[in-house]
């Protein structure tokens, strides 16, 4: 058990973090704490977490795009700890993946029994044998290719279910179709949508991922757009242009 045991808590007031930590190790948990986005990519980039327990309003990266990063780049389970009550932050932090949604100020003990929760969930799921935890077999690499429709601007998953696109998105998939399953870096992206290389440019082309990312509802594929922090998105799947 103690290998599912590994939280990340990312947080940027020094004191509350601290808190947490102390609080979270006491309880017998294994429990890094960082202070920005930043500090937390290199972390994982070495070390393996179950559990990531995100605030919002982080200094250098907003949460709910990191708590996307995490869901479509990882196997960490999510909780966003933020004093951010509003209705639609709760579920802009659910449509970006996370798992449970605690508003500050918090029981710490209510933290802990959330962590707790999710590792009995994780633990159980992992006893499964992997031939259980499928629902059906993989397809072969010809029907796991998409398809990007000039015609009508529509993306079209393996299994044919169709995506309409805005054209601003399927400027951008048709860039990220162009370097199927290579990084396509933020410039050359920025490029291609006519975005301007500054704040905004950059926030506008991680909202039109997000908001992109979101159509995925009902599919049985998930739309295989992987971020790759500090350089820009791929495309991680076989995808034909018609």
């Amino acid at each position: 058990m103690a290998d599912s045991r590994r939280v990340i808590v990312v947080e940027d007031d020094s004191d509350f973090r601290e808190s947490i930590v102390e609080y979270l190790v006491l309880s017998g948990l294994d429990v890094t704490g960082v202070e920005s986005a930043l500090e937390f990519y290199k972390c994982i980039s070495t070390q393996s977490y179950d559990v990531v327990i995100l605030d919002i309003g982080l200094p250098d990266q907003n949460g709910i795009v990191l708590a996307e990063y995490v869901r479509n780049n990882t196997n960490m389970r999510i909780i966003m700890l933020t004093a951010q009550s509003s209705l639609e932050s709760k579920i802009n932090a659910y449509k970006a993946g996370a798992d449970i949604y605690l508003v500050k100020p918090v029981d710490f003990s209510e933290l802990s029994a959330s962590i707790y929760s999710i590792l009995s969930r994780l633990t159980s799921n992992q006893s499964i044998p992997n031939a259980l935890q499928r629902a059906e077999p993989v397809p072969n690499e010809k029907r796991l290719q998409w398809t990007l429709v000039r015609s009508n601007w529509t993306l079209c998953s393996p299994t044919k279910e169709e995506i309409k696109l805005t054209s601003k998105e399927f400027d951008l998939i048709e860039r990220l179709a162009l370097s199927a399953n290579s990084v396509v870096i933020r410039q050359d992206l920025l490029t291609a949508l006519a975005y301007e290389n500054n704040e905004y440019g950059n926030r506008s082309l991680d909202a039109l991922v997000h908001r992109l990312r979101l159509k995925k509802n009902g599919l049985k594929f998930s739309l295989p757009i992987k971020t790759v922090h500090g350089s820009g998105y791929c495309f991680s799947a076989l995808i034909n242009v018609e």
